[in-house]
């Protein structure tokens, strides 16, 4: 059941702020940071993204309300928020230098979205290229961990659109992109991905027939 909860006496406010475009309504995105100290002293910074956010639009400020809640629409910005405000949280919080983005399961794949436009920029290009495609692969790690088809977010290519904009991806990529009329979170994170790997043996043998990318390497 929900659980209310007082955020500000578990975790740090961070005072950098962010935003990305949803339904073309501008969305502010902060952090709040906890430590996990490992067993031989060792600090791992968390980082929790919130929308709301004073400022925002009322129902901007609900994307982070809810995990795993509401219907398409809702789970697409709340997966833009963590995949694409995540990089760019990152960014903001110094970390400029990253060498591996892990994606633990789909929920996160559209950080690839950003690493390609990020490529882009640096490289003066305006659309994708292979060499950017190779640039964001290597950087990426994928964890594929539920062996149902259910388990999969799927969104209507024309949903995707209408939440995202009309990235250039969108058509430079099709292949990526595109699943038969859908952007499927895990088709895009096997496609712009150096190293997959499911949870088990078994697991990994699973998932290559129900993706059936013979270019994987599981």
């Amino acid at each position: 059941e929900p659980v209310q909860w007082a955020v500000d006496q578990a975790l740090a406010e961070r005072p950098e702020r962010v935003s990305i475009s949803l339904e073309g309504r501008t969305v502010q995105i902060r952090a709040w940071q906890r430590d996990v100290t490992g067993p031989d002293g060792f600090i791992v910074p968390v980082f929790f993204l919130d929308t709301d956010v004073d400022g925002n639009d009322e129902q901007d400020r609900r994307w982070t309300h809810s995990l795993y809640g509401g219907d398409g629409r809702y789970r697409l910005c709340q997966e833009a928020v963590l995949g694409i405000g995540g990089v760019r949280m990152l960014r903001a919080l110094g970390a400029k230098e990253i060498r591996r983005f892990h994606m633990n399961e789909g929920h996160a794949s559209l950080l690839t979205l950003e690493l390609l436009e990020e490529h882009q920029r640096w490289e003066g290009r305006q659309t994708g290229t292979p060499d950017d495609v190779d640039a964001v692969t290597e950087q990426c790690v994928f964890t594929t961990h539920t062996p149902v088809p259910a388990g999969h977010d799927q969104f209507a290519l024309d949903l995707a659109t209408a939440v995202l904009g009309a990235h250039p991806a969108f058509q430079a990529l099709p292949d990526v992109f595109n699943d038969n009329g859908q952007l499927n979170m895990t088709h895009l994170a096997l496609g712009l991905s150096g190293y997959i790997n499911g949870v088990a043996k078994k697991h990994g043998e699973v998932s290559r027939r129900m993706f059936e990318r013979p270019e994987i390497d599981w």
